[in-house]
This record gives structure tokens, sequence and C-alpha cells, in this order.
């Protein structure tokens, strides 16, 4: 899972300014030589070309988190924007502009490669218009974080330098206090548009609610000193003056004191107050005001693909079906006889399963790192610069966060890439997932697969930085298969956990489709984790939580890796001894995080191409 994600769960979907530059003052590159006396010919590649240049140039202007994320030293005032009805109307204007230049592109007169940027963004942009039509904006908006995703939880992140913009000199100080400053706006702004919410009558969950409180209320416990927004003061560079270091002490903890903690009370008492007794007692999407049309659109936005609701969840029947018969299958290796719902038991009570300390997980992620770097160059041509930090979730996060997940560094490889894990409720994780979470969470999944995209300077900036879930946690969860190829599976007690967490995801097309379009309550979704699963109850409560904050985001693990699966399998039919894994992986990470028929068509044309 990666964390730090936007509303719309797919990477990146955030809508760009409009107003673009004409191209003849833009000075396209790879315009056509003019010819004596005439005006220069832009050829449909140059048109490209600088509407994504635009696109870039412009995008920090509605997109300021995207920003950060990218190491930007973002203004405060773009920050502030957030949660408006003027970043709103920017943001649909941009949307109509772009997609308005991209049809006068002749397609067919670019590259292979561009045409593959042509249809990445128009996918991207068809999404955001689609999002940000009024009907669907207004079940949207108004709901503008919740206790999975939102800025409440994800800017402290930022304001503490672990994220984003590097804190360098005292100016990147400056900057970001003044940001912290606009953040307590920000909140406010939120406020608003849950306000409006309650008066068309679309509103959050009081389970998300609830959570939100608990959240808020854990940040708000943690003193100035102990504050991820007071975290900068205590890494000063060296070469700060005295008189520097002191002012921006001063400074930082007054802004906290008086400006970040009072906006996050008032919005604790909204929450608290006036918004709590009027959300929605019923959890699923379809409880919601146009809900049952809404969870259509994000089953569309999360995987790329048109499917029925009824259809993933026959899919996920099948394949609990098919894990559950691997699963009796390495229950006998690991010295059990009896059926599965007794195994189940068996893992959650047997301590010898369990962790003791948080070292216990750190040591055996570190271990399974070191595995996976010396077995790389023999699955991979290409390998990230970008280092990898492995970290427990901090403590005000880590109860309402899943087992593990992943934040990118920066694509300078300055800022590492860092692998969370979660050690709150240490008897309710698992030894056995270790190996399958490192896979996924760092190396060669979210790891890799991001930091290749970042570092790869000839893409377009929205296919290095952006994507969509569907090819994001598809290919994690493919990589997680990587591990029997590399021997990580060979003991039972791995090869379960990869199986239990295979699990996971199948379990999720069920799930997910259940709350949101045949009316399953939470417990009934806990149950069904519990009875299919060796999970403990909570993480399964943690993930039935999570389905409920972000519908559909979780279909998209399963969507994606059977889509990359059956590719692979495809290729290797075709190519035969041709076929060359290293070849294989450099085409499905080589041009970023692609659409699902994207990725297919392109991986079409390699076979082509190879089998020749």
């Amino acid at each position: 899972m990666v964390s730090g994600k936007t509303l719309v769960v797919t990477r990146g979907l955030t809508a760009r300014i409009a107003a673009p530059l004409l191209l003849a003052l833009a000075g396209c590159v790879g315009a056509s030589a003019a010819p004596q006396g005439g005006a220069a010919v832009i050829t449909p590649a140059a048109q490209l070309e600088q509407l994504f240049r635009d696109d870039a140039r412009n995008g920090a202007l509605l997109d300021p988190i995207g920003g950060l994320s990218r190491g930007q030293d973002v203004p405060a005032d773009r920050l502030a924007m957030l949660f408006t009805d003027e970043l709103l109307r920017r943001e649909r204007a941009a949307s109509a502009e772009a997609l308005a230049r991209l049809a006068t592109i002749d397609r067919a007169a670019l590259s292979p490669e561009q045409q593959i940027s042509y249809d990445v963004f128009r996918e991207m942009k068809e999404q955001e218009r689609a999002f940000l039509l009024p009907e669907n904006a207004a079940l949207v908006e108004v709901r503008p974080f919740n206790h999975f995703y939102g800025l409440h939880v994800d800017y402290p992140s930022y304001a503490s330098g672990e994220a984003g913009t590097p804190l360098t000199t005292v100016a990147n100080y400056e900057h970001n206090l003044e940001r912290n400053r606009a953040f307590a706006r920000v909140l406010d702004n939120a406020v608003a548009r849950f306000r409006k919410g309650m008066k068309s009558g679309v509103v959050e969950t009081r389970l998300t609610v609830t959570n939100m409180l608990g959240q808020i209320d854990a940040l708000l416990a943690q003193p100035v000193e102990q504050s991820p927004f007071y975290a900068p003061i205590l890494a000063m560079p060296d070469e700060f003056s005295p008189a520097d270091r002191d002012r921006l002490a001063k400074e930082y903890r007054r802004a906290i004191e008086s400006e970040v903690y009072p906006a996050y009370r008032r919005l604790r008492g909204f929450l608290a107050q006036d918004y709590l007794p009027v959300a929605r007692e019923r959890v699923g999407l379809s409880e919601m005001k146009d809900g049952a049309r809404l969870y259509r659109l994000l089953v569309r936005a999360n995987t790329t693909l048109d499917l029925d609701p009824e259809q993933v969840h026959r899919l996920g029947l099948a394949e609990v079906a098919r894990i559950q018969g691997e699963m009796d299958k390495v229950k006998v290796r690991m010295g059990f006889t009896g059926p599965l719902p007794a195994f189940f038991e068996h893992l959650r009570s047997d301590p010898k399963y369990h962790p003791e300390t948080a070292d216990d997980l750190r040591l055996g992620f570190e271990a399974a790192g070191r595995k996976v770097d010396a077995l790389a160059p023999k699955f991979f041509r290409h390998l990230p610069k970008t280092p990898l930090l492995i970290q427990p979730y901090p403590a005000f996060r880590e109860k309402y966060e899943a087992g593990g997940s992943y934040s990118e560094g920066s694509a300078d490889g300055k800022r590492p890439g860092i692998f969370f894990f979660n050690t709150y409720d240490l008897p309710s994780r698992f030894l056995t997932g270790i190996n399958t979470l490192y896979l996924h969470e760092g190396a060669p999944g979210h790891h890799f697969q991001i930091s290749l995209a970042q570092e790869n300077a000839a893409l377009p900036d929205f296919q290095r930085f952006g994507g969509n879930t569907a090819y994001l946690e598809g290919w994690a969860l493919y990589a997680e298969t990587l591990g029997f190829e590399m021997g990580l599976y060979d003991d039972p007690w791995q090869h379960w956990g990869t199986l239990d967490d295979e699990m996971l995801r199948a379990m999720r097309l069920v799930v997910d489709t259940g709350l949101h379009t045949k009316g399953w309550s939470r417990e009934q979704a806990i149950d069904y984790m519990l009875a299919n699963s060796g999970m403990g109850r909570s993480d399964a409560t943690a993930e039935v939580e999570r389905y409920i904050a972000n519908p559909a985001q979780a279909l998209a693990y399963k969507i994606g890796a059977l889509t990359i699966q059956r590719l692979r399998r495809k290729a290797e039919v075709e190519l035969g001894a041709r076929f060359d894994i290293r070849d294989f992986h450099d085409q499905v990470l080589g041009s970023g995080a692609l659409p699902l028929p994207v990725l297919e068509a392109k991986i079409d044309r390699w076979i082509a191409r190879t089998g020749i």
C-alpha cells in the first residue's frame, strides 16, 4: 500500500491548472525547421511535449501536496487554496483545456513511447474530468478526508521534514513555517466542506468520524516538543547561526500553540459536536445518497477497467476457494492435520507465530531485504538508486494503519523511500508474513516500481510521479509472487504467510463489494475475514475499516496482479526460449505506472517484436 494518496485513490489523480501558454511563446522542443520565409511547422510530437510541459509547470499551482511529495518548496498560499471553491473551478477548467488540446494532436504520428504517454495522459485527464463533474464532485468534495487518508494525518509528515521538501536552509525552515500556518486555514476549509455535505445529506460514517477523533486526540496529546510540527527544530543543521536557531524555535512553537493546534481543536470540536450526530450509521456507499453511482465510478478509477461489482464479487469467491486449497497443503507441511478454521485459531493463539518485540519484526524485514538485494540482479536489469529505510509507524498513526505501507523517496535519491511496519498490538502480528510484506512494500514491490519511475527523467512528470492503483498495487502483489522463484518461501512458515496475504487480496474482492453493494455490516465483513484466513482481529478490523473509508481501492490489488500474471504467462508461452524475466520486468516497469489496457497493449507489442 502506498501511503499519502489523494482522495480519488489513484496516485497523482489531481487536476492541473488551465491557462496553458501559447505554443508559439513557449519555445516548443521538437518543432521542425521552418521553411525559408515561412512559419515553423509544429509537429504532433512537439505539441504533445509542450502540453506535458505546460501541465507539469503549472501542476503545483493546483496540487501543492503533490509538489511537496516531489520535494518542491511549495509556497504557503498554494497550500491555503486546498478545499476551496476557487480551486475546484480551476481544476475543472484545467481538465477541460487539457483534453481539448490533446484532441488536436495526431496520435498516429507519434512514436510508440509517445503514444503510451498520450494514452496515459488521456486516461488521467478523463478520470479527473469524471470526478470533477458537478454531480460527482458533490459526492467527493464534501468529504475532504477520513481516518484512512487525509491531510489531518498526512500533512504532519511533510511538516516534520520526514517527507517532502528537504529542510536544509534557513529559507526552507521559514517556508515550512509559513506552510504550517497556512495548513491551519486548510483545516478550517475542510470544516466548511464537511458542512456543505451536511446540508446536502452526503456525509461520512459514524465509524470514520469516531476514528478521526481518535487520530486528532493522539496528535494533540503530544507536547509541543514531541509534535511532528516541531521536529525540524530538533534537527536543525549545525551551520545555522545561534540567532536563527533561537528565532526559529520560538516561531515554530508559537505557530503550533497559537495556530496549528487550535485549528485541530476546532476541527475536533466540529466533528464531535456537529458532524458525528448526523453521520451515517450504516457503512456501505450504497447507503449514502447517490453512493451506488459513486461506487461504480470508483471501481473504474481504481482498476482502470469497466467492471461490474457483481462480477468482481464472484471472482473473489472463486479466488478464495482456490487459495484455500493451497492452504490445506501448506498447513500439513507445518505439522497440522486438522481443518483450516482450527489451524487459523492455532496460528492466532500460539505465541511462536507472533513477535514478542518490535525488533523481532524489524530484524525479520532487514533479513528479507538482504536476501532480495543479493538476488535482484537475476530478475531485474535496472535497480533503483534511491535507498530504502525500514522503520515502524509513528505512534500517533499506528492504531489506524495496516500492517505496512511505503512512502516514496525523492527523485534525486536524497530522501530515501521508507517501508513502514506496524508494531501496534504485537500479539496480533505474525512472523509468518515477514517476507511477503517486505516484497510488497519494499523491494521489489513499491520501492522498485516507484523509485525506477521517479528516477527516469525521460518520462513526462505524470508518468514519473503519477499512476493508478491497479498498476501500483498490482505490481506490488505480483512482486510477492517472485518470492517463490527467489526461494523466500521455501520455509513453510513464509509459504503460509504469502498464501495468507494472497487470501487477504482475494477476500478484498468479496468484502469491498459486499460492504458497498450488498449491505454487509462492519461485523459481517470482519467475521468473513476471520473465517477465511489466519488474520488477527486487529488486522481484520483495520482492513475492514479501511475499505469502509476508501471504497474500491482494495479491489485494485488482485485485479492488477492477475493482469500482470496473465501477461507474463502469455509472454512465456509465445516467446518460449526467447523469454527473459529481466526484459519482461523492464517492459512492465519502464514507462511508469500504466492503466491496465495500456500496459497490455505495450506487452503485446513487445511480444510481437521479440518473437520475430
